[in-house]
């Protein structure tokens, strides 16, 4: 588990760098350069599309976005660096945070059902389980201590 949210961190603090590298550069000459490049119509629907969002980017809000993937970016390597540890905090954080996820997941899997939203629904779950499975082992251990030392 760790080691995922470490990667996650990780993935996440790479895009926060490329779209501080992107702030001052002009966005939509580079969108229609990789357009050109990829041999796409322009006209077309999907390369339209992307080229309207791109065109909606501002540097204020690339600047944004940036900075909250890199602020992902440092809760994720925080709390892969607690789980290394094995920190109760970071059990804690890793049971919440997955959790989070499980709702949309389930709206996600009723409204469009696929393998993805299977797959990303049962990984989630796993990681809630174990890391409530791990608290609440870590609770008995102590509860047990507690005990012996009576």
């Amino acid at each position: 588990m760790a080691f995922v949210e470490a990667m996650k961190g990780i993935v996440v603090l790479l895009v926060a760098t490329g779209l501080l590298a992107l702030v001052h550069r002009d966005l939509n000459d580079l969108a229609v350069r990789l357009v050109e490049h990829t041999h796409l119509n322009p006209a077309s629907r999907l390369p339209h599309i992307f080229l309207d969002a791109v065109g909606h980017l501002d540097q204020p809000r690339r600047l944004w976005l940036a900075l909250g993937a890199a602020a992902y970016a440092v809760a994720r390597l925080v709390e892969g660096y607690g789980l290394f540890r094995e920190r109760a905090w970071a059990e804690w954080l890793a049971a919440l945070s997955g959790g989070v996820y499980v709702p949309l997941e389930l709206v996600e899997l009723v409204r469009k059902p696929s393998l993805l939203s299977v797959a990303l629904l049962a990984v989630n779950l796993a990681v809630v389980i174990v890391m409530v499975m791990a608290l609440v082992q870590r609770r008995s251990s102590r509860v047990d201590r507690g005990v012996r030392d009576r």
